[in-house]
């Protein structure tokens, strides 16, 4: 059996709180947890878990090959180094690169792609790089993961992968108890739809904006919620004078970002993703597990987490007629009605997205390639 694993990605935070459960998993079974990503607000509570926490200088986002060329040396000298047994690489760069990397260190690894995102939404140079990029680094890897099928055959049409190594994994999985449903802090009154994610225009928050405005026509009492970091080192992404603009407006509140997410849910009576594209969207998935009833659109990866009018709705992308409409559904439907609807949704995230489920497809992967 595995002694030492090493997971890589972008960021800390990401392991921290999408993979805390296989990582306390892999802890309590007595594997050394080796943690390759640059540091952050996570990577102090990693440690404090038990993790051996490491440093790793990357930048996130960009195509520099003299950069990207040094991060693959520096990884490989790492992995010399610290010997693990198996690497789990996640996120673009640790993806590429920490594949490349693995295989000049001579160490079985597999990669997660938790989402296409940029690379897929767009067809331009960068966007074309990186596919080309996938489509070598991804010949040396054990298994590549996907966590829904459109994306695992969009890389099988784009012929990047090997159809014998592109296996699905059905999310990261969700701790239900952790995300238990809440009563509501406040009690006024108004209706809140939420948004939770980077502030990006690929997560349709411009969509989710124009939609309020035409909302709020009719129902001026309806609140519309931002959730997430701006600012952040994407092609996509919205500054903050964009959202301080919408604030003004009255068209939408800012919340900022939080460490903890539930009492924010727990406030809002519809959660709304208007995306481009996912992987599987964990903040649909949280406020599922929470109880509260879904929009999101009609693409890959929101779908999957989502039975269309029994646990919420779907609207066309980039479309914020579409989305209006879905809201409009929403505000008609009685509070009962909402509940109900949010209570199936718990159910699902529990029958197909339970945690332990995924945990186990991990150790049984670990276990047939350290056999």
């Amino acid at each position: 059996m595995i002694k030492k694993i090493a997971l890589s990605s972008n960021t800390a935070w990401s392991l921290y709180n999408f993979r805390h459960g296989l990582i306390s998993t892999l802890l309590e079974k007595g594997v050394k947890v080796i943690i390759l990503a640059p540091k952050d607000e996570c990577s102090e509570k990693l440690a404090k878990l038990g993790c051996q926490v490491i440093d790793l200088n990357m930048s996130a986002k960009g195509v520099n090959p003299v950069e990207d060329i040094g991060l693959i040396v520096r990884m490989a000298r790492m992995y010399r180094r610290i010997r693990p047994d198996f690497i789990i690489h996640y996120t673009i760069k640790p993806n590429i690169y920490g594949s490349i990397a693995a295989k000049l260190a001579g160490v079985a690894s597999i990669a997660v792609t938790t989402g296409l995102g940029y690379t897929f939404v767009n067809d331009n140079l960068v966007a074309h790089i990186t596919r080309q990029l996938y489509k070598q680094s991804f010949r040396f890897p054990k298994e590549v993961w996907f966590l829904n099928n459109d994306d695992r055959q969009a890389f099988l049409d784009y012929r990047l992968v090997d159809r014998y190594k592109a296996m699905i994994l059905h999310s990261e999985g969700i701790n239900a108890t952790h995300f238990a449903p809440q009563a509501k802090p406040v009690e006024d009154g108004r209706l809140r739809f939420l948004l939770i994610a980077r502030m990006l225009w690929d997560k349709g928050v411009g969509e989710f904006v124009e939609a309020a405005r035409h909302v709020r026509k009719h129902h001026p009492n309806v609140v519309f919620q931002l959730l997430g970091a701006c600012s952040v080192p994407n092609p996509s992404v919205i500054g903050r004078e964009q959202i301080a603009e919408w604030e003004k407006e009255g068209v939408i509140e800012y919340l900022g970002s939080m460490p903890d997410v539930r009492p924010m849910i727990a406030q809002a009576d519809c959660m709304v993703l208007p995306s481009y594209r996912e992987g599987v969207p964990r903040t649909l998935m949280e406020a599922a597990s929470m109880a509260k009833p879904l929009i999101a659109t009609n693409v890959p990866g929101c779908r999957d987490v989502i039975r269309e009018g029994e646990t919420g709705l779907l609207c066309h992308a980039k479309n914020a007629v579409s989305l209006a409409a879905c809201i409009e559904r929403v505000l008609a439907m009685s509070a009962k009605e909402r509940q109900m609807m949010g209570e199936a949704g718990r159910r699902f995230m529990i029958e197909r997205f339970d945690e332990q489920r995924i945990i186990d497809q991990y150790m049984q992967t670990l276990e047939r390639y350290m056999a």
